[in-house]
């Protein structure tokens, strides 16, 4: 397995990483998703991706009885949680999500419960909070650090301003800032990575954990023959497969992107993976999988990247048409 570090920690990510999002505690048996974690780290995998919301909570339990289970040495695996949604849902109380103090204190305990841990390795604002002073956030999780409940904080789906008024608010009280942004990223949704948080990169050496590689599935190829509405139309940020054309308009790219991969001899799905390692810029991509053997294949991407050449990239490129306009300056 690789290793990259995340931003300027120093703390060594491997570049794959398994996350939970609808799979543990939801779609899949705890029996599988005991067999995914001890593949992955039996593989080398360190970082196991989770939050408070995923299966209001029963992801977090899952998770946390294999890590019972299986016994492995503490210092030989990372583990992040997220907060802002509240474990409940849409039927949280205010108290109950948010990054207001009370809320990010009590959910770091939650979750440390849930996981059966003393500390996090990670914990992710998981949305902005436009509610709550970037300064108290700030705060609290400086306190927290300072608690020994966590190790790093980072950011998840903030934008470039966002993250840098929680680094200014850091400098203005001596606090320690965020570390890390876990952004979704793949061939269809680039201006971020790409673009946005380049300043990030050269001046806090930002560390990312991204999400959704395969775009909702759509860059795996499973839907190439046809969309099948499903219930992902109920996620929030996959509003985008309500529209026909859009839908229609990535499928078609989808099936070119199956040919060049099949010319490759590879999935499209590692392809849609590998694509993403290639960026230096990605600590980390956290993988999604509900059978063994669909995250095996999904590892090849470590090698199989290899073969997306400076050649192949503009191939990719050609078919995408999406590249970032970078800024003059």
């Amino acid at each position: 397995m690789e290793y990259r570090r995340l931003g300027k920690s120093g703390l060594p990510v491997s570049v794959l990483s398994l996350g939970s999002w609808l799979t543990f505690g939801k779609q899949i048996d705890n029996s599988v998703a005991d067999e995914l974690m001890t593949l992955a780290y039996d593989e080398g995998i360190n970082f196991f991706d989770n939050a408070e919301i995923y299966a209001r909570g029963r992801s977090e339990t899952v998770m946390g009885e294999i890590l019972k289970r299986k016994g492995w040495p503490r210092d030989s695996y990372i583990i992040s949680s997220k907060v802002f949604f509240g474990h409940l849902g849409k039927e949280a109380k205010p108290t109950q999500r948010g990054l207001h103090r009370k809320h990010v204190m009590e959910a770091c305990e939650q979750a440390l419960k849930r996981l059966q841990l003393d500390y996090l390795d990670l914990y992710f604002c998981h949305r902005p909070d436009k509610e709550t002073p970037i300064e108290e956030t700030v705060w609290t999780m400086h306190n927290l650090i300072q608690q020994g409940k966590i190790l790093y904080w980072g950011t998840s789906e903030w934008s470039a301003q966002e993250i840098m008024e929680a680094h200014a608010a850091a400098e203005r009280y001596a606090l320690i800032g965020p570390t890390m942004e876990q952004p979704q990223y793949n061939m269809f949704e680039r201006q971020k990575v790409e673009v946005d948080y380049k300043g990030i990169y050269k001046t806090y050496g930002l560390g990312t954990t991204i999400w959704s590689p395969l775009a909702s599935g759509v860059l795996s190829g499973k839907y190439n023959s046809g969309f099948q509405h499903d219930t992902r139309l109920s996620i929030p940020g996959m509003e985008w497969l309500k529209d026909a054309a859009l839908v229609e308009m990535k499928l078609e790219k989808s099936r070119r992107l199956a040919v060049l991969a099949n010319e490759l001899g590879m999935s499209q799905a590692v392809m849609a993976i590998a694509w993403c390692l290639k960026n230096q810029n990605v600590s980390t991509v956290i993988l999604g999988a509900s059978r063994v053997g669909q995250l095996k294949e999904n590892f090849s991407a470590l090698t199989e990247k290899e073969k997306l050449t400076d050649d192949v990239m503009e191939k990719i490129e050609t078919i995408l048409d999406n590249r970032p306009k970078q800024p003059d300056y």
